[in-house]
């Protein structure tokens, strides 16, 4: 790719640590750059975390994100990047962005994937399985919840005393350390 600037959208729709994190690595790179962030949530702290950041955000409805217009809301963005973004995306999306759409799962998929698997839902499942370990699954998105070409997995281990709670904290960590990075040297080299 050129030297031109790589123009990403975060689609979130909670909290938006991992939105906050990637604008942050991204904040002054030379060819990267967080555009906008979207949420499908009045009110979701993301959209506070955008505006802290310099970050044109806005939110829109569920008839909104499966209507083709929505693309004009997409108008110059190269990359989608869905940071806790729980909706299925349109296949008029996976089409006008193949291989351009990015996720990050709480879980080592294809185990613990799928629709309804998120958050704390996720954490739980591992345990009462009684996994060693779980970890993250950074992968591009297609029209099946969770069943995208796996890009990046990075793992930890669970011991007996995690609880859902602890076993969040230490995927979240591997989270931030990861998901900038790999969303970097994928956009770079495709």
């Amino acid at each position: 790719m050129d030297s031109a600037e790589i123009r990403l959208a975060i689609l979130a729709s909670g909290s938006g640590t991992n939105a906050e994190n990637l604008a942050r690595h991204f904040q002054g790179h030379d060819q990267i750059q967080v555009c906008k962030i979207l949420s499908n949530r009045e009110g979701a702290y993301v959209l506070q975390r955008a505006d802290k950041l310099g970050i044109r955000s806005s939110t829109f409805t569920r008839e909104e994100f499966r209507n083709q217009s929505f693309l004009k809301r997409l108008e110059n963005i190269d990359y989608l990047i869905l940071a806790g973004f729980l909706w299925l995306v349109p296949e008029f999306l996976i089409e006008a962005f193949s291989d351009k759409i990015i996720n990050i799962h709480p879980a080592l998929l294809p185990a613990y994937g799928g629709k309804g698997m998120y958050g704390s839902r996720v954490h739980e499942a591992v345990i009462e399985a009684g996994e060693n370990e779980s970890g993250i699954t950074i992968h591009l998105v297609n029209k099946e919840y969770d069943k995208g070409k796996i890009l990046f997995q990075a793992r930890c281990t669970i011991d007996q005393s995690d609880t859902p709670e602890t076993l969040a904290q230490k995927v979240h960590a591997l989270e931030y350390e990861f998901f900038p990075r790999i969303v970097e040297e994928y956009v770079l080299r495709s």
